[in-house]
């Protein structure tokens, strides 16, 4: 090991358990004991074996980079922000530094500060690969409850025996739809559904865009061999679409769910009726 590595892993053999409990109070409600537990060793294993605080892909730190990655995950899963999570690894530097301070500053004032000098160097590689780590687990994150919402808000509702519908709330854009699709898709297949409504009363707008995709979802239901029926038409809907010139000739469509319903009743052989007033 070089002098200074040498140095640094004297003190954290002698002095772990002192640096560890002033780092968790430096630390405050930032802090977590397992977290840190995991860190210092990492570190001490990195500075045993001479790691390169300037290449982060040195092998060297194969362990301090998993540990970072669990850290950083956990910590974007709890909501922490990725200036907490660097702010918790960098508050190891003073009880680290004053461990080299009681060491060196008497004996060998040179090897202090070349020793602080790498700490700090590696502490802060560290701290700030663990801010890109937190970003990608939080994009992650962001990303998995994008799905569980798009999910959420495309349910599909088996209505009546073989008619299955789909309330469709919001915008359409293609990873959307794909979604409404396979969805839809295997639904018919699981349930045997000869008729699938989608209705798009709580669709906003409709441009070209979103007749394309529309059309796209009854095109694989037919050839699923099931039909469908469009509900949810209003006024300023049908407008938009005559203006913009969609052609949605060959596929049925009615202005309310409701409608769409006894329609797909009534194509089903089902008849629904009120029963006679008692006299």
């Amino acid at each position: 090991m070089k002098t200074e590595n040498t140095a640094v892993d004297k003190v954290l053999t002698r002095l772990k358990d002192q640096i560890l409990s002033d780092w968790m109070k430096d630390a405050g409600h930032n802090g977590d004991q397992e977290e840190a537990e995991a860190l210092l060793a990492a570190l001490h294993d990195a500075i045993r074996a001479d790691a390169d605080a300037a290449k982060m892909d040195d092998p060297a730190l194969d362990k301090a980079r998993n540990v970072l990655r669990g850290l950083s995950q956990k910590r974007a899963a709890q909501g922490s922000t990725a200036g907490e999570t660097s702010q918790f690894i960098l508050a190891v530097k003073k009880p680290l530094f004053a461990g080299l301070e009681a060491q060196l500053l008497a004996t060998d004032p040179k090897a202090l500060m070349a020793a602080v000098w790498m700490v700090s160097e590696l502490i802060d590689s560290l701290a700030q690969w663990t801010v890109t780590a937190y970003q990608r687990s939080r994009e992650e994150v962001i990303s998995r409850q994008q799905e569980e919402l798009l999910e959420l808000s495309t349910p599909v509702v088996k209505l009546w025996d073989g008619v299955l519908a789909v309330p469709m709330i919001g915008t359409l854009d293609s990873n959307r739809t794909q979604m409404v699709m396979e969805s839809l898709l295997q639904r018919i297949v699981d349930t045997g559904s000869e008729l699938a409504i989608i209705d798009i009363t709580g669709v906003p707008t409709v441009d070209t865009l979103v007749a394309q995709h529309l059309l796209k979802t009854v095109t694989a239901i037919r050839l699923m061999g099931a039909d469908c029926i469009i509900s949810g038409i209003r006024p300023q809907i049908a407008q938009t679409i005559v203006h913009l010139g969609i052609d949605l000739q060959g596929i049925t469509t009615k202005a309310t769910l409701a409608d769409a319903l006894a329609l797909a009743l009534k194509r089903s052989g089902f008849v629904v009726s009120r029963p006679a007033a008692s006299r």
